[in-house]
């Protein structure tokens, strides 16, 4: 017991120095300051701006307009859209517009931004005018000198991720706790660790790297956040760390915002594997695979309050007085990060409330309370042998229209459907067919002044009835007859496309119902 002790002591020990040296150095990011001011004066990259949407046609539309507005030579980039199964008719924003160029991904369903952004860079591999490649998504804002910005940066690090803005004031409480979190590790954190030259992980959201070295690797991982955090790992085992710059900015939509962290597991996991290697001779790959193992704050407060107890009672390894002098340092330490980085007094109050959300969250997603919980919402663990299939949909509030997905799940021949908003879940109860789980959805919705915008639920739909239980087929009647048309178009119940009109009093899915039981 007692050498446990001893070791839990010395890492947070080596974690409190850790932290002081951030917070010392972060006070002095003069460096940054220098590289804005003189950024326009670099000799200019030629850069490949990948912009990656789904579904983000109101920012994405504005995004190209800022890029037509930069102070970067219109001669040295080059902007090409990914639109990955969009149907909110983002496609027609580019009509007879020379200025990008446009990868529509159709008919192949929703392929992601992993899959999406390496089949560009294929296409893009042998063009030997492109110096670097510039990934940004596409519910991002940016100001009139961001490539100026990003052009600057590249001089001093061939690997780049930035900072993201958030609009606290349209977040929930939730959200403007883990915004507030986010802000802080960025500001001070990576911003920290950036002016020492140690690595951050990287962020697709924002993302610069030369093409020499996507050359080198053959691709890019952004598959979330867990696979980014690998791919910085592998950047920075071939010498090529991912470096944090807060000059290069970006503004999310805060419809948009989701709070990504790695998992603990994930880390670990992720630390393990790297452990034949931390003795090599690469001090950033050692450095940046011993950062995986930073604490949660409760177990730093729990690792002190356990030892001060016992250094107070019991002999131990150093004085009581030294650990409770550590402790302190570690707390002096929290209020000088404060200074630089960039927080209100409101969103200083939301960071102090950050521990019993996190705290919250571990007890939540504990094995015992997470069966407890899903039973009593009816939403038990899948078991082996469940098929399920998720979508990208679009739900309107009256105001605008947000991303959200629906997972269908069938399971010991009943059905059920999951809506998911961010973090947010509701999962209906089992039915014998797909279309009445599909009806409790849109009427809990509905209850909530939300319309799930997909066929079932518009008034151009006509279900097939084709002897099957669940008829997820039908036909579109929009535009027919038409002469380009000899037929109805044929879809599918959860299809989305951009002439959507609620069906009247919303009712066709009980329609369908009602078909269903007539041909039985």
């Amino acid at each position: 017991m007692e050498l446990i002790l001893d070791i839990l002591y010395l890492f947070v020990a080596a974690y409190t120095l850790y932290f002081l040296a951030l917070a010392l150095r972060n006070l002095n990011d003069k460096p940054f300051h220098l590289e804005k001011r003189y950024s326009q004066y670099e000799e200019k990259d030629n850069l490949a701006v990948v912009i990656y949407s789904h579904n983000n046609r109101k920012t994405l539309e504005n995004l190209i307009k800022e890029l037509k507005m930069q102070d970067y030579p219109i001669n040295n980039f080059k902007v090409f859209a990914i639109l990955d199964n969009c149907s909110d008719g983002s496609q027609e924003l580019f009509i007879n517009d020379n200025f990008v160029h446009v990868i529509d991904v159709k008919g192949v369903g929703t392929i992601g931004k992993d899959q999406a952004i390496s089949i560009l860079l294929e296409q893009l591999s042998n063009d030997n005018l492109i110096d670097s490649y510039v990934f940004i998504d596409g519910d991002r804002n940016i100001a009139h000198d961001f490539l100026t910005s990003v052009n600057a940066a590249l001089t001093n690090a061939s690997v780049i991720t930035g900072e993201t803005i958030i609009n606290l004031e349209t977040l929930g409480p939730i959200d403007r706790i883990k915004a507030s979190y986010q802000k802080y590790h960025m500001n001070f954190i990576r911003k920290a660790r950036s002016l020492f030259g140690l690595a951050s992980f990287a962020d697709s959201g924002v993302f610069i790297i030369k093409q020499e070295i996507v050359k080198q690797i053959g691709d890019v991982d952004f598959k979330d956040i867990n696979t980014e955090l690998k791919y910085s790992l592998l950047l920075s085992k071939i010498k090529f760390k991912c470096t944090y710059n807060p000059n290069i900015q970006t503004i999310v939509d805060p419809a948009n915002y989701i709070f990504r962290k790695p998992r603990l597991s994930y880390r670990l996991n992720l630390f393990k594997h790297c452990i034949p290697e931390l003795f090599s001779n690469n001090f950033t790959f050692t450095e940046h695979t011993l950062s995986l193992l930073y604490p949660n704050i409760w177990v730093v407060m729990l690792i002190y309050f356990v030892v001060l107890k016992h250094s107070l009672y019991y002999s131990f390894i150093i004085d009581f007085k030294f650990v409770l002098l550590s402790f302190i340092i570690l707390v002096a330490a929290f209020c000088l990060s404060l200074i630089n980085a960039k927080l209100t007094f409101k969103e200083i109050g939301y960071l102090c409330l950050y521990p019993l959300y996190s705290l919250c969250h571990i007890i939540n997603n504990l094995p015992p309370v997470r069966k407890i919980r899903n039973k009593i919402r009816g939403t038990e663990d899948l078991p082996q042998g469940t098929e399920k299939m998720v979508v990208d949909v679009i739900v309107n509030n009256g105001k605008t229209d947000l991303n959200c997905k629906l997972e269908f799940i069938s399971e010991k021949g009943l059905c059920k459907v999951r809506f998911i908003f961010k973090n947010k879940k509701y999962t209906t109860a089992s039915h014998i067919r797909m279309i009445d789980a599909l009806q409790e959805l849109k009427m809990k919705l509905d209850d909530y002044g939300f319309i799930l915008r997909i066929c079932s639920c518009c008034s151009h739909y006509k279900p097939c009835i084709d002897g099957t239980t669940n008829m997820l087929k039908g036909v579109c009647l929009n535009d027919y007859p038409a002469p380009s048309l000899s037929e109805p178009k044929h879809t599918l119940i959860w299809n989305t496309c951009t002439s959507f009109t609620p069906a009247k009093l919303n009712n066709l899915i009980s329609e369908m119902i009602n078909q269903g039981k007539n041909e039985e």
